[in-house]
């Protein structure tokens, strides 16, 4: 299990919609992944399963799109993640280690952004 080191892309255009299908077909070519995952496609998400690395259904929690030839975070796909890592949409299953890694990896997107990330604070 393995949190995808925080790999600093740039932003999308805040108002770009996000469209996770098309996002990960344009990833796997632009990976050159049409077989299996590559590297290279794994920087467009959060999170994998190591030990299924070789899986597409091992990653989970997409953020990127490609724009113009470059990999991209989706303001938005970062948005959907946080909601998800907060039990939208049914949640996430991660292993608990990897969770808080995830969670700063989206807050990192968010203070990029220019805000706060939505989760709830520690008391």
């Amino acid at each position: 299990m393995t949190t995808v080191r925080f790999q600093d892309l740039p932003l999308a255009d805040r108002e770009r919609s996000w469209d996770r299908d098309a996002a990960e077909a344009r990833v796997r070519r632009w990976a050159k992944a049409e077989d299996e995952p590559t590297a290279r496609y794994r920087k467009a998400f959060l999170w994998y399963d190591g030990d299924k690395a070789d899986q597409f259904t091992a990653y989970k929690l997409p953020i990127a799109d490609v724009i113009d030839g470059k990999l991209k975070a989706v303001p938005r796909a970062v948005m959907a993640a946080a909601q998800v890592l907060e039990g939208a949409r049914g949640g996430v299953r991660l292993p608990d280690k990897d969770v808080a890694g995830v969670r700063r990896n989206v807050e990192r997107y968010y203070e990029k952004m220019g805000e706060e990330a939505p989760f709830e604070k520690a008391a």
